[in-house]
């Protein structure tokens, strides 16, 4: 089974780092793709060994992502 998930990647540092805000996993990489690419892990990881009941409470919630607009300064 696939499921389509969210990655939200940000630079940090010399690197950069994805999340997943459904779940709450994340991991990093050199680049973007990387970056990706190593979510996509830590995600299939996380759904082969947590536990069922721990998978249902986390996807239980629905996360939105949107852009505000601030006044800065």
């Amino acid at each position: 089974m696939t499921k389509r998930m969210t990655a939200v990647i940000h630079r940090e540092g010399d690197g950069f780092v994805a999340i997943c805000p459904e779940v709450d996993v994340a991991s990093q990489g050199d680049t973007i793709e990387s970056a990706r690419d190593n979510l996509r892990e830590a995600l299939e990881l996380f759904f082969e060994c947590a536990p069922a009941d721990e998978i249902r409470e986390r996807l239980g919630e629905e996360v939105f992502v949107t852009q505000v607009d601030v006044t800065c300064g």
